[in-house]
C-alpha cells in the first residue's frame, strides 16, 4: 500500500510544496547559469527508471561545453564555471527532477537514475534497484554518494528496494539535508564526478 498510494501521494505533495517555495531560487539560478553557460540552463538525458524504463531527467546544467581543438570535451574540472561550482556543491542542480516527480518518473527517495548504458553490465542483484522507482536522494547518497565504490552504492540500492518504508524515507530526507549543508560526498576521491560503472569483471 505504501509503495502504490502513500508515497505517490506524498511525493507528488512535496514536490508541489517545494517547487512553489523555491521558484525565486530557480528563477535566480536560471538567470546565472544563462549567463556562465551562454544560455544552456538545462541538463537533459535519457536514464533508467523503474522496470528499467527510459524517462528524460532534467536538472541544471553546471558545466559548459568547451571543447579542445579536436572537438573533444575538457575534463570536468575545466568545464565547471564558478556558478555550476556553487550550484553542484549546495546540490541546487538537482531541484529540476522534482518535475519529475511531478510527472511520476521519480520518487523523492529511490535509487539515484544512473545512465541507460549501464543496463547491460548490472547482474543480478544489481538490477533490483529498478524494482521501484528512481529517487533524487536515495540510501547511497546519505551513506556516502560519490565517495563510494559502485558495489557499495548498488548494495545499498538493494537494501533499500528490501526496506522501503515511510519511516526511512523520512530519515532519507532528513540526512540529505544535513549531507547537503555540510557537502559532503558530492565528489569521488579522483574527480568532480564519479568515475563510469566499468561492469563487474
Amino acid at each position: 500500500m505504501y509503495l502504490k498510494i502513500i508515497k505517490p501521494f506524498f511525493d507528488r505533495v512535496v514536490s508541489f510544496l517545494a517547487l512553489v517555495v523555491l521558484f525565486p531560487v530557480l528563477i535566480i539560478v536560471v538567470l546565472l547559469l544563462s549567463i556562465a553557460n551562454h544560455g544552456k540552463v538545462w541538463f537533459v538525458q535519457e536514464r533508467p527508471g523503474k522496470n528499467g524504463k527510459l524517462f528524460t531527467v532534467i536538472k541544471f546544467k553546471t558545466m559548459t561545453d568547451d571543447c579542445d581543438s579536436n572537438g573533444i570535451l575538457l575534463p570536468d574540472d575545466q568545464r565547471l564555471t564558478t556558478v555550476g561550482k556553487f550550484v553542484r556543491k549546495t546540490s541546487i542542480d538537482e531541484i529540476p527532477q522534482l518535475f519529475n516527480v511531478l510527472l511520476g518518473h521519480m520518487s523523492l527517495v529511490g535509487p539515484r537514475p544512473l545512465l541507460k548504458e549501464y543496463l547491460p553490465l548490472y547482474n543480478s542483484e544489481q538490477k533490483r534497484r529498478h524494482l521501484v522507482k528512481p529517487g533524487i536522494t536515495g540510501w547511497a547518497q546519505v551513506n556516502g554518494r560519490n565517495t563510494l565504490s559502485w558495489q557499495q552504492k548498488f548494495a545499498y540500492d538493494a537494501w533499500y528496494v528490501d526496506n522501503v518504508s515511510f519511516a526511512l524515507d523520512i530519515k532519507i530526507l532528513f540526512l540529505t539535508v544535513i549531507k547537503v549543508f555540510k557537502a559532503e560526498g558530492i565528489s569521488s576521491e579522483s574527480s568532480l564526478t564519479m568515475e563510469k560503472f566499468r561492469g563487474n569483471g
